[in-house]
């Protein structure tokens, strides 16, 4: 008989949502420091400027709760990744460099996006946690379109 995977507590899935915004700054800091291109650093900024105000938003949820965000095997795993992959960034400079994180950030928001829209909204309990979940959904969503168009630029 298979198991399925227990379902998300709220503190779990505001600590997986805030993780995730923390790994695509650090990542965009990565951009700002190694890229050259305009563009790219624009985008970089973006990446800061949002996902730095999504995360104040979440924070300052999660202390009206008062919740304690629970680290859990999804928010691990995003972390690990993150790292192997600015790992793996850090060596490239130039236009390789530029490429590969417009690629990363692509593939990362189609995952990040896909876990809101599957998991972590529909398993949200709490109302305000759901609503800013669904909120950071529709601008990442955007960051996503905007990491594409990206992509095809750089090509």
């Amino acid at each position: 008989m298979a198991q399925t995977a227990a379902k998300p507590t709220d503190p779990q899935i505001a600590h997986i949502a805030y993780t995730a915004g923390q790994l695509d700054i650090a990542a965009a800091e990565l951009a700002l420091k190694t890229s050259q291109n305009k563009t790219v650093k624009d985008f970089a900024e973006e990446m800061v400027r949002d996902h730095t105000a999504v995360n104040k938003q979440a924070l300052a949820l999660v202390e009206k709760l008062k919740v304690k965000p629970e680290d859990n095997e999804t928010s691990k795993s995003l972390t690990e990744g993150a790292a192997k992959k600015r790992e793996e960034l850090s060596k490239l400079s130039g236009s390789a460099f530029d490429k590969a994180y417009a690629q990363n950030e692509v593939a990362y928001h189609q995952t990040v996006n896909g876990a809101l829209a599957t998991v972590l909204i529909p398993d949200a309990q709490n109302g305000e946690l759901k609503s800013l979940l669904e909120t950071g959904l529709k601008l990442f969503k955007e960051h996503q379109q905007h990491a594409e168009h990206l992509v095809g630029q750089l090509k």
